[in-house]
This record gives C-alpha cells, structure tokens and sequence, in this order.
C-alpha cells in the first residue's frame, strides 16, 4: 500500500478511510505517463458499474488487487496469466503512473488501473458476483491503538468484498503484522457469505500464485512473519 498518514482530528465528519493521499512529486516520466496512458489503461469512478467484459472486450476471469504499490505483484501476475484480466487500484498516482508505463512497455493490455479510495469502486463501480479473486497484500496496518479504526478489513468492507466475489471466487489477503492478521482473521471468518480454505480454519502458507513482493522479501530477510488468508465465497 501507499504510505499514509492520519487524517486531521478536527475534520471528524469526514468519513474514516483507511489511506490519505500523499504523493511526492510526479518525475516527468511518471506525470507524461499518467497523462498520456490514462486513455489507455485508466478507469474513472462514476456513477455507474463497470461492465468488466466491455472493459477488457473480451469474457474473463477478473482480478481485482486492492493497493498494489510499486505494481509487482499486478505486472507479474498479468504477464503469467494473460487468459485473466486485472484491475489494479492504487491512491498514489506518481506510482501508478509508473506501473502504466511499464505495462505499456510489456505491451500488456490485460490490466486496467484506478486511482481513488478502494470501497468506493467496489460500491459503486464493481457489479455483484462479478469477480474470480481479490488481492490485498500488506494493507497500511495502522499500528498504533488510536488508528486502527483505519484499517481497511472491517466487516463493513469484508461484507462489500464478499458481495463481489463469483460462486468459489477468492478473497486473499497477506501481512505482516500478526494484530493485523489476527484481526483479518477474525473479521472474514464472522463473514457468512465466506470460507476459509484453511483445515484449521487460520492461516495458509503463502501459495505459488502469490509473487513475494519486493517489501515483503526486505522484511523476510529481517526475519519478519508474515500471515496469508485465503478465504472462498460461498452460497449466502
């Protein structure tokens, strides 16, 4: 995820998101990209659903990654799998104007970016059961008491998820903060419309379809753990 920051105490009638925007300074590559591929590979949040296999042109399998940073993960898993499609949503925008460029030099037209607040596009942009997979991986994980009101799993969010997802459609998350995990946990687990695919109903080891992201190999080689969730829609 992006890096973030708490949002002004004051400003209390705002509602609560899990991110605020701070971007840095485009470089020019990043600022021409993001202007010029926008056509291309971007997505506006409107009033309406998406209708995903007008999008792609194309009936597929979609994937839906929620925060995808430095794009790692959305480049490598597109480029594995081109019979899928991809939506990326990511808040800060030098960074995705980044990803776009480098998508347009693999010559990758299987993925779709958008850059706003991730529950908005789910509510108002991404049809019910419409889904193959969600991907979340190492969500901003709030970590001091009085901010993890922020944090995105929440059952509201989860609920919303969960709606999206097809019939056996999966719902991944990853972190490596074991509050945050355990907190995850917890939450998908009270979600009805989900299940876990672990045995013992906690957490599963990491799968070969998830790419280890640069992050998180910074953060292995400190010895750092780190929890996957991989949970299943079911009837509801």
């Amino acid at each position: 995820m992006s890096e973030q920051e708490p949002l002004d105490k004051c400003d209390h009638q705002r509602k609560i998101r899990s991110y605020v925007r701070r971007e840095g300074r485009f470089t020019p590559a990043q600022k021409l990209a993001y202007k010029s591929l926008w056509p291309v590979y971007g997505l506006d949040v409107t009033p309406e659903q998406w209708d995903l296999a007008r999008l792609f042109g194309r009936q597929s399998d979609v994937f839906l990654e929620l925060g995808f940073g430095d794009g790692r993960v959305l480049k490598m898993l597109s480029a594995r799998h081109p019979e899928n499609d991809y939506l990326g949503i990511e808040v800060h925008r030098p960074g995705v104007g980044r990803v776009m460029r480098e998508l347009e030099e693999q010559g990758q037209r299987n993925v779709r970016v958008a850059s706003e607040d991730g529950m908005e596009v789910l509510q108002r942009n991404i049809p019910d059961q419409s889904l193959a997979g969600i991907l979340i991986f190492f969500p901003d994980p709030w970590h001091k008491k009085k901010h993890k009101k922020r944090r995105m799993i929440q059952p509201e969010f989860v609920r919303a998820a969960a709606l999206r997802l097809q019939q056996g459609g999966i719902l991944h998350l990853a972190t490596d903060w074991e509050d945050y995990a355990q907190q995850m946990l917890e939450v998908l687990s009270a979600e009805p419309l989900l299940k876990n695919t672990s045995l013992e109903n906690t957490y599963v080891e990491r799968p070969q379809s998830r790419p280890l992201t640069k992050y998180e190999q910074r953060g292995l080689r400190l010895g750092h753990g780190v929890w996957d969730l991989v949970f299943q829609r079911v009837d509801g």
